[in-house]
């Protein structure tokens, strides 16, 4: 029969003790052994510090395993394994954000004919905003016109400071104008992409696939309405 050696917890060095709390596992009334680097086999009625670095296992009377206590872990296989962990928490919380994004999707659009309309609600505030701009850019050619045709009597001539004034404040608002249609085309450009994106992830979902199990979700439509930019004055 094995004889049970001593405790050495009591003279162990305050870091060995230190990685055994490290652990994290309460001790258990029983036996406990192990077989050291050495390849002797220790018992003992609490846990082994020569053993620190390799599993042990506590043992019932009768001689049966009771429970096992894995190996303490290094600093670096521990900042490893926190890194995995980290890594692992990180990559659930992106499934599960995902199979939230795709399951919010199918609410807002139970079918082709839902995606459509809203489509075309986002387009029309944009379409909007740019018959807002050409009217604009419409009136300001109007309004060039007299101040042109003022101009003519100055050919060769400095312009009066007034005329030239509204002269400039003229150009100013037109390129402005021209700018901001040209910023409302691309965002019609932008939409329709997203639209489209979006409605290529929503056939597969309509079609049975699992919400998150298809990629990383597109940009929400429900954000993509266009920031109302107002006319140039």
């Amino acid at each position: 029969m094995s004889t049970i050696k001593t405790s050495r917890i009591g003279t162990a060095p305050a870091i060995g003790l230190g990685l055994l709390l490290a652990c994290g596992a309460p001790w258990a009334a029983g036996i406990y052994t192990c077989t050291d680097a050495s390849g002797k086999r220790l018992t003992s009625d609490r846990p082994i510090v020569d053993c620190i670095d390799r599993e042990q296992r506590v043992l019932n009377a009768d001689g049966s395993v009771k429970q096992t206590i894995s190996r303490t872990l290094t600093a670096e296989e521990r900042a490893e394994k926190e890194a995995r962990d980290r890594e692992a928490a990180s990559q659930n919380l992106t499934r599960q954000d995902a199979v939230r994004r795709d399951r919010n999707l199918m609410t807002r659009f139970p079918n082709a004919a839902a995606h459509q309309k809203a489509r075309e609600a986002a387009l029309n505030d944009v379409r909007n905003a740019m018959k807002t701009s050409d009217a604009r850019l419409a009136l300001l050619a109007t309004e060039r016109k007299p101040l042109m045709d003022e101009s003519e009597f100055y050919v060769g001539k400095p312009l009066p400071a007034k005329l030239k004034r509204q002269l400039d404040a003229n150009d100013a608002s037109t390129e402005a104008q021209r700018t901001l249609i040209q910023d409302q085309r691309a965002e019609l450009q932008r939409i329709s992409a997203l639209y489209d994106a979006e409605l290529e992830r929503l056939k597969l979902l309509w079609g049975g696939a699992p919400p998150g199990s298809i990629g990383a979700p597109v940009a929400s439509t429900a954000a993509s309405a266009p920031a109302r930019k107002s006319a140039a004055k």
